[in-house]
């Protein structure tokens, strides 16, 4: 089975996902695998038409049952310093060598694997696959299929997000809001500053906001989180304005995030922002040019996976691997979609977050190994009920 699943691997790996790009090659070839066993497969296109997410069903269609879910898109490669191509798969010392290996297209190998398996030995509950698209920026295409899977009536009862997490359970992490803050003010000679509105000056001014902002977060900490660090993080990842020395900037943007432990956390930073930029920012600008104004973009905000007293798809992996003890991490995924449409949901699936992104990514062939062999028996209590 491993031969089988690296074969797959290896096809995935060589279709270049990257999120700007279109997906629709590996979703035709996703469908083809699943048709081929038999599965009702549904292809999603955006509105774009270069984007797709997959659906599919083994098994009866009717509610409950059990999704295994991953997302199709990778991050770039470009300026990495890698040792092989990166979109042909390389063996190496027992590690799988390309871009997704990990994250995340080594479960999504292992479930295509499987399908025959699964195929056999399903019963009244339907096994569910669940690819998407663009997660690495936004969660964008999950968003899209759990708005299509409430509006049809399609109701799993649990859920797997296959992202890497060595194989270990994992039943919380935090939410993950993005965010585009542009600044638009009026250049100017670099001599006489209080001629213009310098957009970069009042995107320093919304960061250092920001940046107060995290303390006040620390101090919203809940007394039980149990999160690492337990507070709602801020991050900003980019200013970028100006073009040269002595000209007066017109235009910034601010890139920026936040990880919030709870929703109102969220709405607190959001609303702390707009009323600076009301109050204090805004009047200041346009006191010398009507026209300026801040505009923010919401990139994407994905609700976290909330641990819940009773999980059945948590107590269901902690069987299959032998009180594997559940765990929480900071990174997000798509999990917190799903639950938002009532499934029991963990994360769980091969290989280290810690090599996602980076050059020369790969995956364990343990890791691998240790996702079918999990699956195997995800199918064989298929079979005993």
């Amino acid at each position: 089975m491993i031969e089988q699943t690296t074969r797959i691997l290896s096809d995935l790996i060589a279709f270049p996902t990257v999120s700007a790009d279109s997906n629709l090659e590996m979703m035709a070839y996703l469908a083809n695998r699943l048709e081929d066993c038999g599965a009702k497969v549904d292809v999603l296109v955006d509105g774009s038409g270069q984007k797709a997410n997959l659906f599919a069903t083994l098994g009866p269609v009717r509610d409950g049952g059990i999704l295994l879910s991953g997302h199709s898109d990778v991050v770039p490669v470009a300026d990495q310093d890698w040792q092989s191509d990166p979109f042909t798969l390389v063996e190496r010392e027992g590690r799988l060598f390309g871009r997704g290996t990990c994250d995340m297209k080594g479960f999504i190998a292992a479930t295509l694997a499987m399908a025959p398996q699964f195929v056999d030995r399903v019963g009244r509950r339907p096994v569910h696959f669940a690819f998407t698209y663009d997660e690495e920026v936004g969660c964008i295409g999950a968003g899209h299929l759990t708005q299509a899977l409430s509006e049809r009536g399609i109701k799993p009862r649990l859920a797997v997000i296959g992202e890497p997490t060595s194989m270990r359970i994992v039943e919380g992490h935090k939410g993950c809001h993005e965010y585009s803050t542009r600044f638009h003010g009026l250049e100017g000679h670099g001599s006489d500053p209080g001629q213009g509105v310098n957009a970069v000056e009042y995107a320093v001014r919304y960061v250092s906001r920001l940046l107060d902002l995290r303390r006040d977060l620390q101090d919203r900490t809940p007394s039980d989180s149990r999160f690492d660090p337990p507070w709602t993080t801020l991050n900003v990842g980019a200013l970028n304005g100006g073009s040269v020395h002595n000209v007066i900037a017109s235009k910034a943007q601010v890139d920026w995030e936040m990880r919030p432990v709870a929703k109102s956390d969220a709405d607190y930073v959001k609303d702390a922002m707009a009323r600076y930029c009301a109050d204090v920012l805004l009047p200041s600008m346009r006191a010398v040019y009507p026209d300026a104004n801040i505009d923010t973009e919401v990139v994407g905000e994905v609700a976290g996976l909330i641990p819940t007293t009773q999980n059945e798809a948590r107590e269901l992996l902690s069987e299959l691997l032998s009180s594997n003890t559940p765990e929480l991490v900071p990174f997000g995924t798509e999990a917190g979609l799903f639950q938002a449409l009532g499934m029991d949901v963990v994360v769980c699936g091969p290989g280290s977050i810690a090599q996602a992104h980076k050059a020369n990514e790969y995956l364990a062939v343990d890791q691998l190994s240790q996702c079918l062999a999990l699956l195997g028996r995800l199918s064989s209590r298929l079979a005993d009920h």
